[in-house]
């Protein structure tokens, strides 16, 4: 999953010949999983036909206020447009509506929606060598990038006028790598490694049978998800889960019983930044495992349990500069139990659900919780979808690493 997963992202295509490339751009943002809308400069249509492009954004594409065909028409809001994007990309950028940008000019519906945007817009040029030269246009540029625009390089190469040198527009796969990566250098967990242990752990009782619970790991992967989206790598120890995980940031180890997520735990530890145990934990195993399995005898059968390695106490007691998080699913006696585990396992954080309240818990798609910090200090949520909830744990991990 690319870090534009989820992204709306506006294009702007401009009266160039670079815009025959737009169409692989489209289909680029398409696949990375962005929501794709385009507004074209009336010129552009020119060089690259709207049924293209709004087959490919799977949108209707605008390039004027309204449709003068149609004299009941819809406004095409220019308001709305620039505050649907998440992200704007000009490309290709000519100099004509480069230079009209730093002016404020308002001439058609892209330059209109262009001075609506409140999000980040990228704005890749395309003109001929001595346009792209000459320093009006480099003015042009220095103004946009002082506006806090984000230029992607034009490339060198052959022009459309026959001549070689800098004026091309980039690449659709150098424009898209250009903001994932600008995007992923500004996040503010780049360059730190989470920790996250999910799912359930299932103790074999013979080779067809278990001791297991009901966690589903949607929590755990929602975790993983909002910390990869945030710039973290991560490592996601996962057990016994119908769910999949695709992200390009996100190293799942699959795991089944508590001592294989003990040893996938241990292997990567001492690399973390922030480690959050969500994973439901057996906290017994059979004592003996039988290798064959068993049969039904008498009406009653007993099993001998052993403790498990407690893995969240191990991290506690291993813990340098990690900052490590645990959960605690209580049915009484919530808030007492869970501080207590915060002190125990030597936590920095600890998120509290109850079983108690409805919609939180194993198998559901929301949940409500309290976060208990070292100082014991709570924040209490309401009932929310488990991605929200991710979103709100980090947002305490960034405040609390920030103090």
């Amino acid at each position: 999953m690319s870090i534009l997963s989820g992204k709306k992202v506006l294009i702007g295509v401009t009266a160039g010949i670079a815009a025959y490339k737009t169409a692989g751009l489209v289909r680029l943002f398409i696949k990375t999983g962005a929501e794709v809308k385009v507004v074209m400069t009336p010129a552009a249509k020119d060089f690259v036909t709207p049924l293209t492009l709004s087959t490919l954004s799977k949108n209707p594409v605008h390039s004027t206020f309204y449709d003068q065909q149609d004299e009941n028409a819809v406004w095409n809001n220019h308001v709305d447009l620039g505050l649907w994007a998440d992200l704007i990309v000009i490309a290709p950028a000519t100099a004509n509506t480069l230079s009209k940008m730093t002016t404020g000019t308002s001439d058609n519906l892209l330059l209109a929606t262009y001075l609506s945007a409140k999000c980040p817009v990228y704005f890749a040029p395309a003109m001929d060598l001595d346009m792209y030269k000459h320093p009006s246009t480099h003015e042009t540029f220095s103004k946009l990038i002082a506006f806090g625009n984000i230029m992607i390089p034009a490339e060198s190469g052959e022009l459309a006028s026959g001549l070689v040198g800098q004026g091309r527009m980039a690449e659709p796969v150098t424009i898209v790598d250009f903001i994932e990566k600008d995007i992923l250098g500004k996040l503010p967990l780049q360059g730190q490694t989470v920790l996250i242990t999910a799912g359930p752990t299932y103790e074999a009782i013979d080779p067809v049978r278990f001791i297991g619970n009901h966690s589903s790991g949607k929590m755990g992967i929602e975790l993983a998800i909002t910390a990869a989206n945030l710039g973290a790598q991560v490592h996601l120890v996962l057990g016994p889960s119908s769910l999949k995980v695709d992200h390009s940031l996100i190293n799942v180890t699959h795991v089944f019983s508590a001592e294989d997520m003990y040893q996938a735990v241990v292997s990567v530890y001492d690399t973390c930044d922030i480690a959050i145990a969500s994973a439901a934990v057996a906290d017994y195993r059979p004592k003996h495992i039988s290798g064959q399995k068993i049969k039904k005898a008498d009406s009653s059968f007993s099993i001998e349990l052993e403790r498990t390695q407690d893995i969240l106490k191990w991290m506690g007691s291993e813990k340098k500069n990690q900052f490590l998080v645990g959960f605690a699913l209580e049915t009484e006696n919530e808030e007492e139990n869970a501080k207590k585990k915060l002190k125990t396992k030597n936590l920095d954080l600890i998120v509290l659900n109850s079983l108690n309240d409805k919609g939180a818990g194993f198998k559901s798609q929301t949940n409500k919780v309290s976060l208990i910090n070292h100082k014991l200090e709570i924040k209490a949520f309401e009932l929310k979808t488990k991605a929200e909830v991710a979103q709100d744990i980090f947002d305490e991990i960034n405040t609390l690493r920030n103090d």
